[in-house]
C-alpha cells in the first residue's frame, strides 16, 4: 500500500504529494519490464520488432496483438484487441514531419486522453460493482457506457507504445480516484452518480472538443484518422452524458455543489495528466 507521510507543522507540495506515485510508477515500469525477460506460460507475448526507425519505433509490422509492444498479454487485452484491431494507430509517417512543438502536442494529447480514459474506467468500476448488488437493474446500462471506455483506454493504450509516448506516470492515482468518485457516487444513490457521470462527461466532452480544434492545423491522413476516432470517443461520452440526465442525474441531492466539485476536479487532473 501507497502511504503519503507529512511532518506536523509543514505544509505539503505538490511535488512532495506526487513524488511517491512517480517513484512507484517507474518502479513497476522496471519490473514489469524485468518480468518480461523470461517467457511465462501462463501468458501470451507479444513480439517486438527487430528493426526500428530514427524514433526508435518498429519498422516492421509486429505480429502481436499491440504493434511494437514486448509485454506480456493478458486475455481480457487479447480480446479487446480482437474487437477493436481495426483502429489504426501509427503515427509513424507524420512525426518526422512534425515540428518540436507539434510532437509534444501530440504526445501530451495522447498522454491525457489515456489518463482520462484510466479514470472513467475506474468511475465506471466503482459504480458497477456497487450497483450490481443495490441495484441490478442498471446493470446494464453501466456494462454498456463502462464497455465503451474500455475500448477508448485500449486504443489510446496502443497510441501511447505504438508511437513511444511516454504514458501517465499516475497510473495508480488516477485508478484510485476513479474508483473512490465512482463507487462513493453510486454508495449516495442512482441519481450522485448519473450526476457524477452527467459531470465527468461534460468536461471530457470539452475537453475532445478543444483537442478537435487543435488538430485542424495539422493536415495528414495519420492525423485525420486520429481526429475521427477522437470524434467518434467525444460521441461516446456524449452519449453517456445524454444517458445520465435521463437516469435523473438532476435529481441528485445537491446537485449544483457536487457536480461543480466533479467537474473542478476532473478539469485538474486534465492539467496534471498532460505533464505528468
Amino acid at each position: 500500500m501507497l502511504r503519503l507521510t507529512v511532518q506536523r507543522g509543514t505544509r505539503p507540495t505538490v511535488a512532495a504529494l506526487t513524488r511517491p506515485l512517480v517513484s512507484q510508477a517507474r518502479w513497476t515500469s522496471q519490473h514489469v519490464h524485468k518480468s518480461t525477460c523470461s517467457t511465462s506460460t501462463t501468458h501470451s507475448t507479444i513480439p517486438a520488432a527487430a528493426a526500428t526507425d530514427a524514433r526508435g519505433q518498429s519498422s516492421s509490422n509486429s505480429t502481436g496483438p499491440i504493434p511494437g509492444s514486448s509485454l506480456p498479454v493478458d486475455e481480457e487485452t487479447q480480446s479487446l484487441f480482437e474487437r477493436f484491431k481495426d483502429y489504426r494507430t501509427s503515427l509513424q509517417k507524420v512525426w518526422p514531419r512534425l515540428t518540436p512543438h507539434q510532437r509534444d502536442l501530440l504526445s501530451s494529447m495522447l498522454r491525457v486522453n489515456q489518463a482520462g480514459e484510466i479514470g472513467a474506467n475506474y468511475i465506471y468500476k466503482g459504480q458497477h460493482a456497487v450497483f450490481t448488488k443495490s441495484q441490478p437493474a442498471l446493470g446494464p446500462v453501466i456494462e454498456h457506457m463502462w464497455d465503451q471506455e474500455k475500448k477508448h483506454l485500449h486504443v489510446f493504450d496502443r497510441f501511447i507504445g505504438q508511437n513511444r509516448v511516454r504514458p501517465t506516470l499516475l497510473r495508480p492515482l488516477w485508478e484510485t480516484a476513479g474508483f473512490v468518485v465512482g463507487a462513493g457516487t453510486a454508495l449516495i444513490g442512482k441519481e450522485a452518480a448519473m450526476a457524477c457521470t452527467e459531470a465527468v462527461e461534460t468536461v471530457i466532452g470539452q475537453h475532445y472538443d478543444d483537442q478537435l480544434r487543435e488538430l485542424l492545423t495539422l493536415d495528414d491522413p495519420e492525423i485525420e484518422n486520429l481526429r475521427k476516432i477522437i470524434q467518434e470517443f467525444r460521441d461516446d461520452e456524449l452519449e453517456h452524458l445524454d444517458t445520465a440526465v435521463d437516469l435523473d442525474a438532476h435529481k441528485a441531492p445537491a446537485y449544483e455543489a457536487l457536480t461543480q466539485v466533479i467537474k473542478q476536479g476532473c478539469k485538474v487532473a486534465i492539467e496534471v495528466a498532460k505533464r505528468v
